[in-house]
């Protein structure tokens, strides 16, 4: 029975990291493509001539997705590839969405480059996942799988910027398929368990925060997310720095101070059931597991607490 059981949960958890997989690896190409279907617009509305179109198109990406991928490859060895592959779609996913603030040539490129560099860094590491998931008689299989990122990426890439530009106009189109990217990279899981324990705490505190006004929250998860993610890549060490664990002890540190600056009772009462029900989970901001990002929990918490002081007391 435990073998079977184990085989089971080695089968699911490799089917959950390559279904993963293809979902990053279609925000790859679309974050690729939506250039090409948004080329007249952007030359239109920029002043380009086909050479810079074609430099943006070509080489721009090109040459920096072409010569960073092996040493990203070797990089990735030595290193936790589930956080690169992360860093890689916020890198790329970020620098699309820029691309719809471009005013000149050089602001394009600036961001094309960044997309092409981000990219360099997603199919090297999928590989060598999928390489030690699957054994040899069944990598083909899912290496085949992955590869439908490819289809579904060109062809939701042109449909959306398509339509998107139509209505909204070719700016918005970069904007909204890169930000999906970046909402996606922290989401990133090592299996269905670890997805379900972030989730659901993250769910009702999110709820809870928003109790402190919609400005609040969104100041507040802003500074959380990018504050805790930027220390972490600073002086996080080679652990499992992925999933949403970060931004849940974010809100956590949030709820915990924020009803005591507030001064108003509902938002107190709020911070002391918060306090009492989930206190037990500042323990995880302490180095108690080796595999365990204590640092994205510790950054994350600081960061809530930060919120709390720099916002909850307008509320």
């Amino acid at each position: 029975m435990t073998s079977i059981t184990q085989h089971d949960d080695i089968y699911r958890a490799r089917h959950y990291a390559l279904g993963i997989l293809v979902v990053v690896y279609t925000f790859n190409f679309i974050d690729r493509q939506i250039l090409s279907i948004l080329l007249q617009p952007v030359k239109d509305d920029l002043g380009l001539s086909d050479t810079a179109m074609g430099m943006l198109t070509g080489f721009a990406f090109a040459a920096f997705y072409a010569t960073l991928g092996i040493p990203i490859a070797r990089f990735a060895d030595r290193s936790n590839r589930r956080n690169l592959v992360a860093w890689a779609l916020g890198i790329w996913s970020l620098m699309t969405a820029l691309s719809g603030l471009a005013q000149n040539f050089w602001h394009l490129l600036a961001a094309r480059i960044g997309v092409g560099i981000g990219e360099a860094g997603c199919s090297p590491p999928a590989h060598s996942m999928i390489a030690d998931y699957y054994p040899a008689d069944q990598r083909a299989t899912a290496l085949g799988i992955y590869s439908l990122g490819i289809p579904f990426g060109i062809m939701f890439g042109l449909f959306a910027g398509g339509w998107i530009n139509e209505f909204f106009g070719w700016r918005a189109a970069f904007f909204v398929v890169g930000l999906p990217g970046i909402l996606l990279a922290p989401w990133l899981h090592a299996n269905l368990t670890h997805f379900a324990s972030n989730f659901l705490p993250l769910l009702l505190f999110m709820w809870l925060s928003m109790q402190w006004g919609k400005l609040t929250f969104l100041k507040s998860t802003l500074l959380i997310w990018l504050g805790a993610g930027l220390l972490v890549w600073l002086f996080g060490r080679n652990a499992m720095h992925i999933g949403a664990s970060g931004i849940v002890y974010g809100y956590l540190g949030f709820l915990i101070l924020g009803g005591f600056y507030s001064k108003k009772l509902h938002l107190l009462i709020i911070s002391v059931v918060i306090a009492v029900l989930y206190g037990g989970m500042i323990f995880g901001v302490l180095p108690l597991q080796r595999f365990v990002s204590f640092e994205y929990h510790l950054f994350g918490f600081v960061m809530g607490l930060l919120s709390a002081h720099l916002w909850a007391k307008s509320s």
